[in-house]
């Protein structure tokens, strides 16, 4: 039997067991994928005494970002992000992806929503430099990033040049006066208060991603909602990055299309409590 588990502190809300069972049960494989409480301390302690049997790691964060100097090679996203939530063994070897980015795409697309010219990222964590990768991919060449702490959305200015996407920081009060944008993601963690009302304008237009979803609905979440606006829930992105981590588990590459992938999909968006 092949081993695999997402791991994290706290991850006993996690729905990734429940996704990947499901994708392998349809898929055919014996194959065992468990939730385990781990910080940072412990990463390389457990990776380490890993054997033979484990095939792979999903990771939450800090950890995405923790596990890098244990790694032997990394894909192209996770350099860009600077964080890894995939980690598949392939005898020694040790290699990290990073899905998210895939999973907002995968998400937004879900929704109808394929093109971006301007955006705004609400959060300047590790999760807002997934989300302007993402919104680059759709086209975006202006984003406004809302933050609580000034100079906090430094680094994904800095990634922004590196894409040749404008990125302005401004306050997180700004959403009261935001009404010119096409995509709005919230990368606030679901237990994040809300100390403004957005701009109804800019709720009655712009579809909103929480990244978040538990609890749910979170505060912005609720604020989108109340006032009639289109919200793209964050189980969608966590399925469709659950989806290419399956990829790799199985194929070595999330490029590489699943088997019935069809099928795949729609057994794991079942599972979805």
């Amino acid at each position: 039997m092949r081993r695999l588990a997402v791991l994290g502190s706290p991850i006993g809300h996690s729905q990734s067991p429940a996704l990947h069972r499901a994708a392998y049960a349809r898929l055919g494989l014996d194959w065992e994928y468990t939730a385990i409480e781990i910080d940072g301390g412990r990463l390389a302690g457990f990776i380490d005494g890993l054997d033979a049997s484990w095939r792979g790691l999903s990771l939450t964060m800090p950890l995405k970002q923790q596990v890098l100097p244990m790694l032997d090679g990394i894909d192209e996203v996770a350099r860009f992000t600077g964080a890894a939530n995939t980690v598949v063994f392939e005898g020694t070897s040790r290699r990290g992806f990073n899905t998210d980015i895939g999973g907002i795409v995968g998400a937004l697309a879900d929704a109808d929503v394929h093109r971006v010219t301007r955006g705004v990222i609400v959060g300047a964590g590790a999760t807002a430099l997934s989300a302007l990768v993402a919104m680059a991919e759709l086209g975006a060449s202006d984003v406004r990033v809302l933050v609580r702490r000034p100079g906090a959305a430094q680094p994904v200015a800095e990634l922004g040049r590196r894409l040749g996407v404008r990125v302005e920081e401004a306050p997180i009060t700004a959403l009261s006066g935001v009404d010119d944008v096409d995509l709005v993601i919230s990368t606030l963690p679901g237990s994040a208060g809300l100390e403004v009302v957005p701009e109804p304008t800019l709720v009655s237009t712009a579809p909103l991603l929480d990244v978040a979803y538990d609890p749910w609905p979170t505060a912005i979440g609720a604020s989108w909602l109340e006032g009639g606006g289109r919200v793209v829930h964050g189980l969608g992105m966590l399925l469709h990055q659950a989806l290419l981590q399956v990829r790799i588990f199985v194929n070595g590459d999330p490029r590489t299309r699943l088997a019935d992938e069809a099928g795949v999909l729609a057994v794991m968006r079942d599972a979805l409590r």
